[in-house]
């Protein structure tokens, strides 16, 4: 993100009256302690949003904001500079004028080394415009159309090479230039590719390559057999994992870099019938927490989750199924709460993001530390907040059940299809109701949907046979929403991958726990259907809902609300 001094921007904000001298005093020591800008502070706390802040920096350094549309680039413009010089400079070509001259879009248009820089290289006039990140993101993206013309070509060349290696011993294949330059490539495509997780798969005959992009996943190349074992070395190498070892599943991680940024690569490696199957995400590492506006949260239901994360004690769970998000809401709550006065302790599996003055502890039952383990252990350590991964057993539950009902704010998650199911499933590992109820502030749960790209976004009034199935699920939930009269969705451009989406976010419904609520968990003929009328009668918002308020401002479409609703 654009950087410019932390002063500049209190005048600013003073001056169109966002901040207070208090709160900016406030904003600063955040800042320190968290070695962040005051910007992404400002940000993450909502106090300003990513697209107000680049119209200030604009009026600021006196440039027009760039308009990106992939849809008119001119190539020919935009390939004068060299993705490499486009990344280091964080700089694209995307137009220009009548006369010539060009318009060159820059994440900081105050640093006029680059600009300097720019104007010797391309030898002609250019005008600056301000870009954000996501701006520039987005027109890189561009270059990969070129890179997936020429990826399989690499690819094929080096395994050919590969192939013809006299290379005695998989540790010497390993290091090999052939299959060095197949996983670098591997990894480089999914990168352009905006892709969460490369899977490397191995099948009878050879080996089948695919990345997830925003939650789906495409198959990229199949590769011969014969260089399966080479690849799953290089892989085992730089993840520093046993060479040796074929028979169980093993875990690692890595750094990669990308240009300037850091991306960190989680690995897992399974062995299964045909040979051991490698699954990589990918996690950018200066990546920052979230707000919760960011994460797709609503202003109401943002509201719901700020109160009672502002409680002293008490448990606030995430549910929803495996790569729904809950982690990362999860950090972006400790995000939140992460202040000076508070001790925040946490035991996850495994360590997503690294984050500061939070004491983060990997469960590691080779050594003895389980979920159940390591948070009893916790519980040692003086905290106010205790974060737990995940509650997957009975002891667990219970170790968080006694540690909130001590004094502690509890914030972990579970695997239930709603927020509602949570209750039975608390129950079922035996936490007794009353403990359920005492304990219990609030329960949400989630999915991910795709965005829908505005670069190729249109309108489009819903069918009938549409607008018949979104009744339907209206009247099944007894909601009050109207039908909608216009809804959206992607046409598809290069800047999607002519899927239509672009990146993903949340949809949520969340279960606050009322004192009527509370009567309902305990009752001795506690049924679902009770806790759902209730919570609807309190102005639950549901999943569905939720997806649907989305879809009419246009951030998803119906049909990804529906896919993962019926999910």
């Amino acid at each position: 993100m654009l950087r410019i001094p932390d002063e500049k921007i209190r005048e600013l904000l003073l001056k169109e009256g966002v901040i207070t001298e208090t709160l900016w005093r406030e904003i600063i020591n955040e800042a320190q302690r968290k070695e962040q800008s005051a910007t992404e502070v400002l940000i993450a706390r909502n106090i300003i949003t990513t697209d107000y802040f680049y119209n200030l920096m604009a009026g600021f350094f006196v440039v027009d904001r760039a308009n990106i549309n992939l849809q008119r680039f001119d190539e020919k413009v935009f390939y004068l500079l060299p993705e490499e010089i486009a990344r280091k400079r964080r700089a694209v070509i995307f137009g220009h004028d009548p006369e010539g001259t060009l318009f060159v879009a820059m994440e900081d248009p105050g640093d006029l080394e680059t600009a300097d820089f720019l104007g010797r290289y391309l030898k002609t006039k250019i005008k600056i415009f301000l870009a954000s990140e996501d701006d520039l993101n987005k027109a890189f993206t561009f270059y990969g159309r070129k890179s997936a013309e020429e990826f399989k070509k690499t690819i094929e060349e080096n395994i050919a090479v590969s192939l013809r290696s006299k290379a005695q011993g998989i540790e010497k294949a390993a290091v090999e230039v052939p299959i060095v330059a197949i996983v670098d490539n591997l990894i480089a495509y999914a990168i352009a590719s905006r892709a969460s997780d490369i899977h490397i798969e191995s099948l009878e005959q050879e080996i089948m390559v695919r990345n997830r992009i925003d939650g789906v996943l495409h198959e990229v190349i199949r590769i011969p057999k014969e260089v399966h074992p080479a690849v799953i070395a290089r892989i085992k190498l730089l993840a520093t994992l046993k060479l040796d070892e074929h028979s169980r599943p093993q875990d690692g991680r890595f750094r990669h870099k990308v240009g300037k940024d850091l991306m960190d690569m989680r690995v897992a490696i399974m062995p299964t019938f045909y040979g051991e199957k490698v699954e990589m995400r990918l996690l950018a590492s200066t990546e920052r927490p979230l707000s919760l506006e960011e994460l797709g949260m609503l202003e109401d239901m943002a509201a719901v989750v700020q109160e009672n994360i502002k409680k002293t004690y008490g448990m606030l769970l995430i549910s929803g199924p495996t790569g729904s998000g809950k982690t990362t809401t999860l950090y972006s709550i400790l995000s939140i709460l992460n202040r000076p006065e508070v001790n925040i302790v946490t035991v996850e599996d495994p360590i997503e993001y690294d984050m500061k003055y939070i004491n983060q502890t990997q469960i590691n039952p080779q050594a003895g530390i389980t979920f159940a383990s390591g948070l009893r252990a916790l519980v040692r350590q003086d905290p106010n907040i205790i974060m737990v991964g995940e509650i997957r057993d009975d002891e667990t539950a219970e170790i968080a059940v006694q540690s909130a009902l001590t004094g502690h704010l509890v914030l972990s998650s579970v695997h239930t299809n709603d927020a509602s199911t949570s209750i039975p499933r608390l129950i079922d590992m035996k936490v007794v109701p009353f403990l359920v109820a005492a304990v219990l502030n609030l329960v949400v749960a989630q999915r991910l949907v795709r965005r829908i790209c505005l670069s190729c976004i249109v309108s489009y009034e819903p069918p009938p046979g549409l607008l018949e199935t979104i009744k339907k699920q209206l009247t099944e939930l007894d909601s009050a929403i109207k039908l909608p009269n216009l809804l959206y969705k992607g046409k598809g451009c290069s800047s999607c991958g002519d899927s239509g989406y672009r990146g993903r976010l949340g949809i949520f419904e969340s279960l606050n726990i009322s004192e009527e609520i509370r009567k309902i968990i305990v009752s001795p003929n506690f049924s679902l259907d009770a806790l759902r009328i209730q919570s609807k009668k309190e102005g639950m918002i549901t999943m569905f809902e939720d997806g649907l308020r989305k879809a009419r401002r246009g951030m998803t479409t119906i049909d990804e609300v529906l896919r993962v609703i019926r999910e």
